[in-house]
């Protein structure tokens, strides 16, 4: 392998490592927004205790469920994008 091929390959390695280093960035911070708005449907709840409906007191299960569900995702893609 010549030198050329060989500075080639250092730049993709410097360029794939940067572009993991930003999707993972990206999802944290997904996961993080996620997970604080699963948590501001709890808190929701906490504070409005029976004031809520029932409807409402479902709606808002749902979105933490929802919002849980999917900073598990970005949890996953960043796992899986460092493992391999």
């Amino acid at each position: 392998m010549g030198l050329k091929d060989e500075f080639n390959k250092t730049v993709d390695n410097i360029k794939d490592a940067a572009g993991k280093a930003i999707d993972n960035a990206k999802d944290t911070a997904n996961e993080a927004s996620h997970k604080g708005t699963a948590e501001s449907e709890q808190a929701k709840r906490d504070v409005a205790g029976d004031q809520m409906t029932t409807s409402g007191k479902a709606g808002s299960m749902f979105n933490q469920a929802k919002n849980s569900a999917q900073g598990d995702v970005d949890a996953t893609k960043r796992d899986v994008r460092n493992n391999t």
